[in-house]
């Protein structure tokens, strides 16, 4: 018996992949005096020396071609008490900074309030890959918060889950 990649249901694919439990990200960047950003949950450490992460994106993507003109990008690792910070930065052509609170990092990128850390980065690559991107960005500063009660965001089976909870945020 042959297999193939077509032999592949995108809804079984998806449903699969969705057993394995990942962080979610927003990531941002600011140009033409506009901040910009994207909910991702395909982030990964690529690199100790030097300094790699790197995340996938859709190559539709309207936020992206900007962050690509930037040249950089702050990855956001979302705390257990941002779902509403995710499913805003998740929806298209809406204003996803309304009621956001940040700052610059020191790339000059959005940092949102109440984030768990963060990543300043340069982009330092780029692959196509299906019809997503592969961008790998080295680190150039980061930010750990002081926030030991805080846990991370996480996504499972289609929802958001806390750690050592088997109910949905």
């Amino acid at each position: 018996m042959s297999l193939s990649s077509n032999a592949i249901e995108p809804l079984s694919f998806r449903e699969a992949l969705g057993h394995y439990a990942s962080g979610i990200t927003v990531i941002t960047s600011h140009v033409d005096n506009e901040p910009v950003g994207f909910t991702c949950q395909s982030f990964y450490s690529v690199s100790m020396s030097p300094p790699l992460v790197s995340f996938s994106v859709m190559s539709s993507s309207g936020s992206y071609p900007k962050i690509r003109r930037a040249g950089r990008f702050a990855v956001n690792i979302l705390s257990d008490e941002q779902v509403r910070i995710s499913n805003q930065f998740a929806r298209r052509g809406t204003d996803k900074w309304h009621g956001v609170e940040w700052q610059e990092s020191p790339l000059g990128n959005p940092v949102i309030a109440g984030s768990l850390h963060w990543l300043d980065c340069e982009i330092h690559a780029e692959h196509a890959a299906g019809d997503h991107l592969i961008v790998i960005g080295e680190v150039k500063a980061l930010n750990l918060q002081e926030a030991a009660a805080t846990q991370p965001l996480l996504y499972f089976k289609g929802r958001y889950r806390n750690i050592g909870a088997h109910s949905a945020v």
